[in-house]
């Protein structure tokens, strides 16, 4: 890997290499790489006309959009870093992030503007808002506000590790952190990309995941970075992604296995056109085998699974299309490491383990964060001799494929016996009547943790406690079964898709000694 990256430069070569080529497409509005190099030349001299200087922070928070690519570019320009904030927080939680960033600037969405309004008065370190669609009596349109500068590329000393984004980690335990990611972190991705994409300028590329997600911004940047075309969706609507697939024919995708649940729910799948994808990525959170084996018989194209967090820039593992013949006996894994990542599954003294035996999974290799933002603590135990310790547990196989079970701290203790969620939702939910699972642990006097499954049935279907606990013998050993289920309207996720366990849990562990997660 070369060690002068710099991600705005790349950006700026291709967009000299294809200045006419559409590269972004949002509710019809197209805008050209030489239009997206035009317009964030604006923003950066509007950045520096606000003083911003390098290093420093500024909030985002709004829909996804193509103006976000713009602003990222410019701030890039400007060496300042985006910030970007989970659009689902309430609003205590946001002004932890933007405090925490010490933002100095937000940029926000019409549906975020009362939100903002709320919390302004404690965010001192904020000196400007900018309304991204306009329409505030006291805060600058966007796009007037860049709109008043000329488009004049500031010359500034760029740096290969200047943070270049900051994304701040869901925060199930505790308050969230800010993951530190680099031009340097950036390109690791980009050639990790070439192990599972290879997209070229003829792909049409649909960003359907939010901005705010490490998935959402490689997707994203790593399309802009190959000359593809990329249609940009303002969030998750399962509707709106199978008729722009359809009417826009769409070539490429990235989806999270609930989003993949939820477009294969829709009503009109079967006739659905999807003839136009060659390639679904999908990552996350586990991925039940059945849906799997559906979207795949519906899409008739190459599945690829990546496995990443936010501290490795979004890198580490993938499961190539080969892999995804039920024969191979893969379905369950993420793959095998990516180029330039190693991969190590270790106990809790961070000793290798055996084949086979569940441990830890720790990574190294480039694309590893810069690492928490004024957190030198958190780094430090995230972070051992280069290796970055994931928090998710699973086993590495007799041919190196790595096997994912679930997060370290999701793992239920049943009677000394450890039951992973992922395998038991997994065979669940081969069920037909079942349309979403999630099992957690609960407090049992007998076994210290029992296994709880809450299902939401299929529309129209009817379920018994019993008939799932029987579904299940056939499939799973008995120590791993349910032994209760509740049954429930919708799960509780985050944005990304992954089970919010610690909402399950917590009626539950209300008032008892020991908490999970």
């Amino acid at each position: 890997m070369m060690s002068d990256f710099i991600l705005i430069e790349a950006m700026e070569a291709r967009g000299a290499k294809q200045p006419d080529t559409t590269a972004l497409v949002y509710q019809g509005r197209e805008t050209s790489y030489g239009q997206l190099s035009h317009s964030s030349n604006q923003v950066a001299q509007a950045l520096l006309a606000e003083g911003i200087e390098p290093h420093a922070r500024i909030g985002f928070m709004g829909a996804n959009s193509d103006l976000y690519f713009q602003l990222l570019y410019g701030m890039q320009k400007t060496r300042s870093v985006l910030v970007g904030v989970n659009s689902r927080l309430a609003g205590p939680e946001v002004a932890y992030v933007l405090n925490d960033a010490q933002a100095e600037m937000v940029f926000v969405g019409k549906d975020f503007v009362p939100l903002i309004e709320s919390i302004l008065a404690d965010c001192p370190s904020v000196k400007r808002v900018i309304a991204m669609d306009g329409g505030h009596d006291e805060w600058t349109a966007f796009d007037a506000w860049r709109d008043a500068f000329d488009a004049v590329a500031p010359s500034l000393d760029y740096q290969p590790d200047d943070d270049i984004i900051q994304l701040y980690t869901s925060g199930t335990t505790g308050h969230p952190k800010g993951v530190q990611l680099t031009n340097l972190n950036m390109q690791s991705a980009f050639e990790q990309s070439e192990d599972w994409a290879g997209w070229n300028e003829k792909e049409h590329v649909l960003l359907c995941m939010p901005l705010f997600h490490i998935a959402g911004v490689n997707v994203g940047l790593i399309g802009l970075y190959k000359g593809s075309k990329v249609t940009v969706l303002p969030e998750v609507d399962p509707a709106e992604i199978l008729r722009l697939i359809e009417v826009e024919k769409v070539s490429v995708l990235f989806m999270v296995p609930a989003v993949i649940l939820f477009v294969m729910q829709q009503p009109n799948i079967a006739e659905a056109d999807v003839s136009s994808v060659r390639q679904v990525i999908y990552g996350a959170s586990p991925i039940a085998e059945e849906l799997l084996v559906q979207a795949a018989a519906k899409f008739k194209c190459d599945f690829v699974q990546v496995y990443g967090l936010t501290e490795t820039t979004g890198g580490g593992t993938n499961l190539k299309p080969e892999d995804h013949d039920p024969a191979r006996n893969k379905l369950r894994s993420c793959g095998k490491p990516n180029a330039g990542v190693e991969v190590r599954i270790v106990d809790e003294a961070g000793n290798d383990v055996a084949q086979g035996e569940v441990g830890e999974i720790i990574l190294r290799g480039a694309s590893i964060m810069k690492g928490y933002w004024n957190k030198p603590d958190a780094t430090a135990d995230a972070v051992k001799d280069e290796w970055f310790y994931s928090g998710d547990a699973g086993f590495l196989d007799a041919e190196g494929y790595v096997f994912i079970h679930d997060r370290v701290k999701d793992m239920i203790v049943s009677g000394g016996e450890n039951v992973y969620p992922a395998e038991v939702e997994n065979a669940l939910f081969a069920h037909p009547d079942i349309a979403d699972v999630a099992v957690i642990g609960v407090p049992d006097e007998k076994w210290g943790e029992a296994v709880k499954a809450c299902v939401v049935a299929a529309p129209g279907k009817e379920l018994s406690e019993k008939d799932i606990i029987d579904f299940a013998r056939a499939r799973i050993a008995g120590y791993k079964l349910p032994k209760s289920v509740d049954f429930i309207e919708a799960l509780p996720r985050n944005p990304s898709g992954k089970i919010l366990r610690r909402e399950l849990r917590e009626p539950y562990w209300e008032g008892v000694g020991r908490r999970v997660g």
